[in-house]
């Protein structure tokens, strides 16, 4: 089951579960997105078709960002001429959720919702108050410190000297 539907200027080839980066694009109610044009229709093997009735595309937004940098060089042979701009194209990637057309409906498996782990914050803050402990008693306990001995330079240039 797939549908090819047409959005921000270019054609998809969508099936339900499909993640799509389209043009950016305004979000429906709770980022909800149906896709108006739909081109073709396929509900099996071999069978294509462009859908009579009505037929819709509906997806849910994942994310929306900006791609990869892209340079534009323009330049102008003999003339001194030469500019470099930069363009990053903004985008919405939106998952297919459903595909509906003839009386027939194609829904994308539920995504399993990712439970949030406990933060490490806490358990760094722990390990922290007893190292700090740790480090203040190893200070009293330390041994002082004997003086420098002189180099072995000035030892040498003594002896020359006598």
């Amino acid at each position: 089951m797939y549908a090819v539907i047409r959005a921000g200027g270019k054609q998809y080839r969508v099936a339900p579960g499909d993640v799509i980066r389209v043009e950016k694009m305004a979000t429906g109610t709770d980022g909800q997105v149906e896709f108006p044009e739909i081109l073709a229709v396929s509900g099996g093997e071999g069978q294509i078709g462009k859908p009579q009735s009505e037929a819709r595309v509906v997806g849910h937004v994942v994310e929306e960002g900006r791609g990869e940098k892209i340079l534009v060089f323009h330049y102008k042979r003999k003339k001194q001429y030469k500019k470099l701009r930069g363009h990053r194209q903004a985008f919405t990637a939106v998952r297919i959720s459903e595909i509906a057309f003839d009386g027939q409906s194609f829904k994308a498996p539920e995504l399993a919702k990712k439970q949030a782990k406990p933060k490490k914050a806490a358990a760094a803050e722990e390990h922290e108050t007893e190292h700090k402990s740790e480090a203040k008693t190893a200070k009293g306990h330390a041994k002082k410190k004997a003086a420098p001995k002189k180099s072995a330079t000035k030892k040498s240039a003594a002896k020359k000297k006598k």
